[in-house]
């Protein structure tokens, strides 16, 4: 089958494209800049320059608005009007360094920031990092926040940990334990180092980690680490939210973790170097990206077992799955481009030729 390949074209005959209502975004990290899709023609509209390093990317509830993680020793959020494709005055993390994981839900914007080893939240309205919890693990790296923002997971890399996050009930006077102070700088005072150069804090506070809401007689979080593979990354929910899917890329393998119960119950071989992992909506399959193969593993779910791997140009990094439920998309980093692949036939069907270093994805739907 001939694969769409479609280079990419000139600054300014990129600007002339509107953004469409259903937009990919992909990153390239090597030159800086988002990259703004027309997933139904398979062209690129708009190219924005964004901060240093740019990972991982997240979008506002109504589309309008992407914010994207700089993560090597930095210490901003980008921000970029998709409308208008332009960017917009960054977000300043403090002493918040190495931001990575980004996850907006329900008007607020979640981030990891490995430098201080926590989990925050950012909230556009009022212009503040509202929420500081402390892990106390190496590299805290990607997250997910539950829709009711009552439950947050992280992987820490370094650690070989998931973070399973709570929101409990507050206790009377002053913050949580191993939180931040009301007013005060957050958990790590400052940058550090971690394991293999890796940017790392330490934790804050007494008693372990933990954290707090601004202002007393908020909720307390209560942090349980589950140990998993080495190099514990990417990771997904499963659709029932019982199970949670850890891509680990030093030992080649996928934990499962049971949520309820906060321990791995299944070790399932993956790739040489399992990267991301994103499974579908109806909970059959989990995809897994493979740095160190040109080959994106797919493994069925319930079997627990691989069901097939699916050839591509380069090896692939970033993965997401369409809202419609119909396509998976893969970043080739050394290929520099997009591949598309069919959910019906597993096969790939497409191809978006990018700039250099493609990784974090998402899907903008403008409302």
């Amino acid at each position: 089958m001939k694969l769409l390949c479609l280079c990419a074209w000139t600054a300014a005959v990129l600007q002339a494209a509107a953004t469409p209502p259903n937009a990919l975004l992909v990153l390239e990290k090597e030159q800086n800049t988002l990259v703004i899709v027309d997933p139904a023609s398979m062209t690129i509209v708009a190219r924005v320059p964004v901060g240093d390093d740019p990972h991982e990317v997240a979008v506002s509830d109504d589309g309008k608005t992407a914010y994207i993680s700089n993560y090597r020793n930095g210490s901003t959020i980008s921000v970029v009007d998709l409308v208008a494709q332009k960017p917009m005055p960054p977000v300043d993390l403090g002493a918040l360094r190495s931001p990575h994981g980004m996850e907006f839900i329900n008007g607020k914007l979640y981030f990891t920031a490995e430098g201080a080893k926590v989990v925050a939240r950012y909230d556009p309205a009022t212009q503040k990092i509202d929420l500081v919890v402390g892990t106390g693990q190496d590299r805290t790296h990607m997250v997910i926040a539950a829709k009711d923002g009552k439950t947050m997971f992280t992987s820490n890399v370094s650690s070989a940990t998931v973070s399973i996050i709570e929101q409990t009930a507050g206790g009377p006077g002053g913050p949580g334990r191993g939180g931040p102070r009301p007013g005060g700088p957050p958990p790590g005072g400052g940058p550090g180092r971690g394991p293999g150069g890796q940017p790392g804090g330490q934790p804050g506070g007494r008693g372990g980690p933990g954290g707090r809401g601004p202002g007393n007689g908020g909720p307390d979080w209560k942090v349980s680490n589950v140990a998993v593979g080495g190099g514990a990354e990417g990771f997904d929910l499963s659709p029932d939210g019982k199970e949670l899917w850890v891509a680990n890329a030093s030992d080649g393998t996928i934990s499962v973790v049971d949520v309820p119960g906060k321990k791995v119950v299944a070790t399932i071989p993956s790739t040489k170097q399992a990267n991301r992992l994103k499974i579908t909506q109806d909970g059959k399959y989990a995809f897994v990206s493979d740095m160190g193969a040109p080959e994106l593993l797919i493994v069925d779910v319930a079997a627990r077992k691989e069901f097939k791997r699916v050839k591509l140009e380069g090896n692939p990094e970033g993965v997401l799955l369409s809202p419609d439920g119909k396509f998976a998309y893969t970043t080739l980093s050394n290929h520099d481009s997009v591949a598309v692949i069919d959910l019906k036939t597993m096969k790939v069907t497409g191809e978006v030729k990018t700039g250099r270093g493609p990784d974090g994805l998402a899907w903008a739907a403008r409302k």
